[in-house]
């Protein structure tokens, strides 16, 4: 992997880093996590030391509610500046394929075998981190999203799900 500018890996040939292990973000999602960590980890910590400062001036500690508080939101944000630098550290930048060919940042539309296609599902094929607000997003890493990783429209693909075997159709392929 070569990085970029901002860190991120890039493919290439010969990469070190197994595309099993890394994370497979956007460049809209990768760009938001990082502006997200510094934020948190400038202006949030500076706002956080504030909050607990304060609440220190208020007096016994054991019974400070503020204070208790205070630290209780550093601590689950000092929980996400980690969760944010393991996924930004183990990232490969994804471009959804422009060849209708199913893949990390495609969006997918399918049925499931008996239903009509009034009932298709709209799926973003990505980290949970892309947050879609339109659709839900599965990882290329599971049953269903491994299995429809290289279908196109038109394809019928098959997953293991806890309950047996699920067929599905490919209706359509789009890039984000």
């Amino acid at each position: 992997m070569l990085p970029d500018l901002h860190g991120a890996r890039q493919p290439s040939g010969g990469s070190l880093l197994s595309m099993t292990n890394a994370h497979q973000l956007s460049r809209g999602a990768y760009d938001r996590l990082t502006a997200e960590h510094e934020e948190l980890t400038t202006r949030g910590r500076i706002d956080i030391a504030r909050l607990i400062e304060r609440a220190r001036e208020l007096g016994d500690l054991s019974e400070n509610g503020d204070y208790h508080a205070a630290k209780e939101q550093q601590g689950m944000m000092e929980g996400r500046i980690r969760q944010l630098e393991s996924i930004l550290n183990e990232t490969i930048i994804v471009e959804a394929a422009e060849d209708g060919v199913a893949g990390a940042g495609s969006v997918v539309t399918i049925a499931y075998e008996g239903d009509s296609d009034d009932d298709a599902e709209r799926y973003l094929i990505g980290h949970i981190e892309e947050r879609h607000v339109e659709l839900d997003v599965i990882s290329p890493g599971s049953p269903l999203g491994s299995s429809l990783v290289g279908a196109r429209a038109g394809d019928t693909v098959q997953y293991k799900a806890p309950g047996g075997m699920l067929t599905v159709r490919v209706l359509a392929v789009e890039a984000v």
